[in-house]
Order: C-alpha cells, then sequence, then structure tokens
C-alpha cells in the first residue's frame, strides 16, 4: 500500500499519458461521422487529455510526480513532448520565473492587455520554430498512414484548444486585473466546486492555493482549497 502511495504521481501522469494515446489512435482509425455527437465529445476529451498532458508536464517542473528526480524529469519531459513538441528544457526556466515574478513584467505569461492580445502574447513565449517545423514532418508522415481529416480532427485541433483552456483557467482568470494589495500571489482562485475545478482546468483554477503551495500536485490541489 506505501508503494502505491508512494508512486502514485507516476501513475496518475501514466494513466493521462496512455489514455491520450488510447484515444488518439481511437480517433485516427474512426469513421468520422459529423452527424453524431460522439464526435464531437471525442474531441473534446481529447483537448482535457491535453490538457492533463500539460499539468503532468507542469507538475514536474515543480518535482510533484516522482520523488525520484530522473524519473520525474523523464515523465515531465514525454509528457511535453507529446503536447506537440513542447520542450520540457526550455518550458522549466519560464515557469519558474512566472512564480518568481508573477504579474510583473519580468513575468513570461502575463500581459496587461484584454484576452486575445494576453493569448497570443503568451503562446510567442512558447511556440518555437522548431515546434512548427516538426509538427509540419509528423502531419505529412502521419498522412500516409491516417486520412488528414482524422488528424486535423483527433490530434491537432484538440491541442489548439486545450491552449485555450489553459490560458483561460490557469492564466487569464487567475491573473487579470488588480489584486489586493495583501494578495502576495497576485492570483484570484475560483469557488470552491471540486467537479468544475477538475473539467475546467485539472484544479488550476485553485491557483491561488497553487502559487502558496507549488508543491502541490495538480491532484491534491482540492485538498488545500479553503
Amino acid at each position: 500500500m506505501n508503494s502505491i502511495k508512494n508512486h502514485f504521481g507516476v501513475i496518475i501522469a501514466l494513466i493521462i499519458i496512455m489514455t491520450w494515446g488510447v484515444c488518439l489512435a481511437f480517433g485516427l482509425n474512426l469513421n468520422i461521422n459529423f452527424s453524431s455527437p460522439f464526435t464531437y465529445l471525442l474531441v473534446l476529451l481529447q483537448m482535457h487529455l491535453y490538457t492533463g498532458l500539460f499539468i503532468t508536464a507542469h507538475d514536474g517542473m515543480h518535482g510533484t510526480i516522482s520523488k525520484n528526480k530522473q524519473t520525474n524529469k523523464l515523465i515531465g519531459t514525454i509528457s511535453a513532448l507529446l503536447f506537440s513538441f513542447n520542450f520540457y528544457h526550455r518550458l522549466f526556466p519560464k515557469h519558474h520565473e512566472h512564480h518568481k515574478f508573477v504579474a510583473t513584467d519580468k513575468d513570461p505569461d502575463y500581459y496587461q492587455g484584454s484576452f486575445f492580445p494576453w493569448y497570443f502574447s503568451f503562446l510567442k513565449q512558447y511556440i518555437t520554430w522548431q515546434q512548427i517545423v516538426l509538427m509540419a514532418i509528423s502531419f505529412n508522415i502521419l498522412k500516409l498512414f491516417f486520412l488528414a481529416e482524422n488528424l486535423i480532427l483527433f490530434w491537432m485541433l484538440p491541442a489548439i484548444l486545450s491552449t485555450f483552456q489553459l490560458f483561460y483557467f490557469g492564466t487569464y482568470l487567475p491573473h487579470r486585473g488588480h489584486h489586493a494589495p495583501d494578495n502576495k500571489h497576485f492570483s484570484r482562485s475560483q469557488k470552491k466546486n471540486h467537479l468544475w475545478a477538475f473539467l475546467s482546468c485539472y484544479f488550476f483554477g485553485y491557483h491561488y492555493e497553487h502559487h502558496d503551495s507549488p508543491g502541490t500536485p495538480w491532484w491534491q490541489l482540492y485538498k488545500v482549497k479553503g
């Protein structure tokens, strides 16, 4: 029992990665029916699982997947790569700058503006030309085995949609506008609703709590919600 408890972070991370892979494989081989609600539900599920990949990589940056540093980094690196070839070593320093300089000019995630200018500023911080090239190469290779519309619908579109999910619930809502002077983390937190908190962004709507306890993995954030 203690062994399972000690490796629970790894187990959860592997469940997210494997579920993403299984659903992707299913979607790529699916005969698409645009009149079926199942098609759109699968897109939304893949979007949520892509978000889970990024959250898993994020937990790796805080060392909360595994107490073993090599295992922690390996799973974080794999999770980041599966999310449209994000590079863990590039995400790592930027995310810690966000925590250190939250809501200041030195915060790579912060932008004083409305939703879409902030969103595009956010993307510019993290999207690289290497990612675009790797995605293009992968798309053309995968087209040899799967239909282009399946690739777009279940591989590319959910990844794009999840960037909105991550940005809106994990950056924009928590950090927009002015914060009270006594708010040491310059972060808002959504109201206590564990089901919605999970569905919206793996409890990252509890954002003040995350900044206050960055060593708490996503799946335990609900426990520190006041």
